[in-house]
């Protein structure tokens, strides 16, 4: 064969082959790059930034429901655990909208995490987000659940604590008549519903002043108060009572001392623990309170040397209407509100109230107060 030919043959089979092969490359590119589309991680533009930005728990969610994206929110309310959805019902949700394309809302109840025993409530919302995306956002509703409890527990509380005087008030009333040529069940019965009265007046003072207290702005007009005063007032409060038990209540600490706040507040809430300590201690025991600055802490401390308080009852002594001893408190009148008030006016004056007890020792409750500034006191100092 001619040479010249065949040089011609050989180009011609190299032009052939070297276009086959570009071919390939490019198609073997084209499905890479499709691929790479179809797993591509990144979500649209500008939903990173959205999503950091939101309050609510967000998550963007692909195909296969692998998560590319969640909120700070999300991952502390765990939610998201190794790129995926941690709960079933959310799943579900997910699935329920990839298949009907319908945006879907609902309340959920969840464990916060997959493995922790604590329990979120959310409101989620899961809708598509382009043709690859779902998103998934989800409020946090657990304070509102845990309020809603708590008024319904205090509306079944209440409910229950006036039932008894109002139905003692009712039969007492019943019983008078059959005994009015007796005076002595007459008058018998009459101090009966003067008890069940006062006891009554006492529950709704109490349930009200409470009530006052759970608003937002019980201290709009707060004011220099005198520590020195609030012991005083206090004091002088339950003279009558400590008189009755031959006691004797005990004031020192130190003086001068000044926090801002409600002058008749503080003294309730004083007045309501030594009301208890005197309440709860044996006759012809002693009462202390003391007052201690410390590194711009007051520290009120009222010690009696009372029955004392079982340990498992010492993280729920300042819960409405919990009484360490249910029987005696009613006999002696307590509504199971005094300390809850206390616990509330120190925590509204931005402090804290601490307990301390042993059974048959007696029982320590300090409230802790931050110091009003020194040059704001000085004028408490001149009046000592």
């Amino acid at each position: 064969m001619d040479s010249g030919l065949l040089v011609l043959l050989s180009v011609a089979l190299g032009l052939a082959v070297g276009t086959v092969f570009v071919f390939v490359l490019f198609a073997a590119s084209r499905r890479g790059d499709h691929a790479a589309t179809i797993i591509d991680p990144s979500v649209p533009d500008g939903v990173d930034q959205v999503i950091d930005a939101i309050d609510s728990a967000g998550v963007v969610l692909d195909a296969s429901n692998n998560v590319v994206k969640a909120s700070p929110a999300a991952l502390a309310f765990g939610l998201v655990w190794n790129q995926g959805l941690v709960h079933p019902e959310l799943v579900a949700m997910v699935d329920s909208v990839r298949r009907t394309g319908v945006p879907a809302s609902t309340e959920l109840s969840l464990a916060r995490g997959p493995f922790g025993e604590a329990t979120i409530h959310l409101s989620v919302r899961v809708a598509r987000l382009g043709t690859r995306y779902l998103l998934l956002l989800a409020d946090d509703r657990t304070e509102a659940h845990r309020l809603e409890e708590v008024r319904r527990d205090f509306i079944a509380n209440i409910s229950h604590e006036l039932k008894t005087p109002i139905g003692a008030i009712s039969l007492l009333a019943e019983a008078l008549e059959p005994a009015s040529d007796d005076p002595e069940q007459v008058r018998r019965f009459a101090k009966r519903l003067e008890t069940e009265a006062v006891r009554l007046g006492r529950i709704t003072r109490e349930i009200i002043e409470l009530s006052r207290l759970q608003a937002a702005d019980v201290l709009t007009d707060a004011e220099l108060v005198d520590v020195d005063h609030v012991v005083t007032s206090a004091i002088d409060q339950n003279h009558v009572q400590v008189d009755v038990k031959h006691m004797v209540i005990v004031g020192g600490g130190d003086r001068g001392a000044g926090v801002y706040g409600d002058e008749g507040l503080l003294i309730l809430a004083l007045h309501n623990l030594i009301a208890n300590a005197v309440q709860y201690s044996p006759e012809g025991t002693r009462i202390g309170v003391g007052v201690r600055v410390n590194e711009g802490i007051v520290e009120i401390a009222v010690t009696d040397q009372g029955v004392g308080i079982p340990e498992e009852d010492l993280g729920r002594v300042f819960e409405r209407f919990f009484r360490v001893d249910q029987a005696r408190s009613r006999n002696t009148g307590g509504t199971g509100l005094g300390l809850s008030i206390v616990k509330h006016i120190v925590e509204n004056h931005g402090g804290d109230i601490r307990v301390w007890s042993q059974i048959a020792h007696g029982s320590t409750f300090t409230i802790r107060l931050p110091e009003a500034s020194h040059a704001a006191a000085t004028p408490l100092g001149e009046q000592q």
